[in-house]
């Protein structure tokens, strides 16, 4: 049973090499779901890293459905993997009916061969997940992560398990929620692949800062925060005008 570990920082990644997991899915900013790390993260993992890491390619928090600008960027950066030399690639897109937007799916997984291709937790929001299992087996991803469309892949494990018996050559990977206390159960379904974090805080200041630097405002599932021409041309105008 492969144990795959999130990783959001090249610590993270250490502890998981140390800890003997199989495989790695480097990420950043685990507070959002994740979003592609940087390029001196992904060297840094390459100098340090000997398992197998995975890369994952989110260009921003939010939903799964991406400007051409954003695909382009998603492309340049699974080119970038694929030349520093990374096991594999984790993404995905959805059309904006939640469906799988099979055909940019499609470019992403041919962009990343021979790499291996993880499609994310976008599988979590689509509204068919036997079709997408159909359609994702159909472009040869190669793992599928999910909490079986629930908070934790603990409440998902039947629709999981379902998906386990109807696929042919892709894995379902559990993930959301894996713990010591119920990985076995995974096992013992029959599962091929476990995917977790197993983050723990630690302070690292010796004051607490008066103000906060995180914005909660900005953590928004179906939105995306965009700078506003109009607001900028203003502020522009306001500052410029004689």
């Amino acid at each position: 049973m492969i144990v795959e570990v999130c990783a959001n920082s090249l610590e993270s990644a250490l502890n998981a090499q140390k800890a003997g997991a199989d495989r790695i899915e480097l990420c950043a900013e685990l507070a959002v779901g994740g979003v592609t790390p940087s390029f001196g993260l992904l060297q840094l993992i390459k100098e340090h890293i000997s398992i197998p890491v995975n890369v994952l390619v989110r260009p921003r928090s939010g939903d799964f459905t991406y400007s051409d600008l954003e695909f382009e960027i998603m492309k340049r950066d699974i080119a970038l993997c694929r030349d520093l030399g990374f096991n594999g690639i984790v993404s995905g897109v959805l059309s904006k009916d939640l469906s799988l937007d099979y055909e940019r799916t499609k470019e992403l997984v041919e962009a990343s061969r021979p790499l291996e291709f993880t499609f994310h937790r976008a599988f979590d929001w689509v509204t068919d997940p036997m079709a997408a299992l159909r359609q994702l087996q159909e472009l040869q991803v190669d793992t599928i992560l999910s909490s079986g469309q629930q908070n934790s892949s603990v409440e998902g494990i039947d629709l999981l398990t379902r998906l386990s018996k109807k696929s042919n050559n892709c894995v379902i990977m559990p993930g959301g929620g894996i713990r010591d206390t119920n990985v076995v159960e995974f096992k013992k379904k029959g599962f091929n692949a476990v995917h977790l974090s197993g983050i723990k805080f630690h302070r690292t200041l010796d004051q607490t800062p008066q103000i906060a630097m995180s914005s909660p405002g900005f953590l928004r599932d179906d939105e995306i925060a965009v700078s506003n021409l109009a607001t900028l041309k203003e502020v522009v105008r306001l500052v410029k005008e004689k």
